[in-house]
């Protein structure tokens, strides 16, 4: 009878988690299906968890909030070209001798390699090159089919940068009456539930947020110093774009780490270029393995561990999209997790011990999430 029973629910047990499992594979599906959808309503949520706090300054002073949210996404705006200018200017300026750097590089690398140990020839040299172009001009058809891809790329890019700023600017506004609207929508207890639990994954993608922007400030300090003591031009470019890229996972690191030893090679040598090499490298691996899960681990209430495990698995199921997402969604999972903790063990939803869900603990404060009216 004992087995029947334990037999019986196991196969319960198993109906119900593969219904689950069911559920959750038509979830992904549809969006996938949505994601052009998703993907800048993702964007824009993070792009105003940066920046409602100015917003949120300028409501407090008697801003009218389409006024302030005006301005507030107006000046990220502006910031945004400023930084792009701050790369682009000096390094346009000083394009033409990186350019010689360049060519020199090239040169030095080839009278290398015709010298002992490789002792390899000018006709030689020659004959690689000749069966390069030879390659490249087969593989033509390839290479206009990835440059098509790369162009849709690009403007799919611009615009879900679009959509996303567009929806940054009717967040600022229009936020905060957001959760009183759906809790009139809502029946019951999930008027109640809903909006709370929103108010916290609001607080949450604030955490995410700002302790990605101290990882970037933090990467780009100790390399921008580390180059500026190995005397490499374009230090401040370089600080900023390694600022930016901290916000993209894997290739924003790869990037900015190979476009700081190619300028310190072009301009430096190749033992400069070597040391910014291991300086980047040694960086990295002290933001991946310790600044990172600790500051990340700290804002949002996930032990460290759990934030490298969250970033291998959803660069593993997304690739780097998946890496950029998988410590806010892990975030979010465990505050409803915690949430709905709390009720089974307080079923009258007394909210004496919940934390305080706004942008700053303890004001009463309410973002766009919070659920009060602006």
């Amino acid at each position: 009878m004992k087995s029947r029973a334990a037999l019986r629910i196991s196969a319960r047990f198993s109906a119900e988690l593969l219904l689950v499992l069911a559920m959750l594979t038509v979830a992904l599906w549809l969006l996938g299906r949505m994601w052009p959808i998703v993907w800048p309503l993702v964007v824009g949520l993070l792009l105003t968890t940066l920046t409602w706090p100015v917003a949120r300054f300028l409501r407090r002073r008697g801003w009218p909030p389409a006024l302030a949210a005006s301005v507030v996404t107006v000046s990220f705006l502006v910031i945004a070209a400023g930084v792009v200018a701050l790369i682009a200017v000096p390094v346009a300026s000083q394009a033409g001798e990186l350019t010689d750097g360049v060519v020199e590089g090239i040169q030095r690398l080839r009278e290398w390699a015709s010298g002992p140990p490789l002792n390899i020839g000018d006709a030689q040299i020659n004959q690689a090159f000749d069966s390069a172009v030879s390659r490249a001009q087969e593989g033509v058809g390839s290479m206009v089919g990835a440059v098509v891809t790369g162009v849709s790329t690009v403007v799919n890019g611009v615009v879900t940068a679009v959509l996303a700023l567009f929806l940054m600017f009717f967040f600022l506004k229009d936020g905060p009456r957001f959760l009183p609207w759906l809790s009139r929508q809502l029946p019951g207890r999930l008027a109640t539930d809903i909006p709370a639990v929103f108010d916290r994954s609001w607080a949450t993608l604030g955490s995410f947020v700002r302790s990605q922007a101290a990882v970037g400030l933090l990467d780009a300090v100790l390399i921008g110093l580390g180059l500026w003591i190995l005397g490499v031009p374009l230090v401040l470019p370089l600080a900023v774009l390694t600022f930016v890229s901290a916000f993209v996972p894997i290739i924003g690191a790869l990037f900015a780490g190979f476009v700081a030893v190619l300028i310190a090679l072009v301009s430096n040598g190749l033992t400069d270029a070597l040391l910014v090499l291991a300086i980047i490298v040694v960086v990295q691996q002290l933001e991946g393995n310790v600044f990172q899960p600790m500051i990340q681990s700290r804002g949002l209430g996930l032990h460290a561990a759990v934030v490298l495990l969250a970033v291998t698995l959803g660069g593993s199921l997304a690739g780097i999209v998946g890496s950029l997402l998988a410590v806010p969604v892990a975030a979010l999972i465990a505050v409803v997790w915690n949430y709905v903790r709390e009720q089974l063990v307080d079923p009258a939803g007394e909210s004496a011990t919940d934390e305080p869900a706004a942008d700053e603990p303890g004001t009463g404060e309410p973002g766009p999430g919070a659920a009060a009216t602006s």
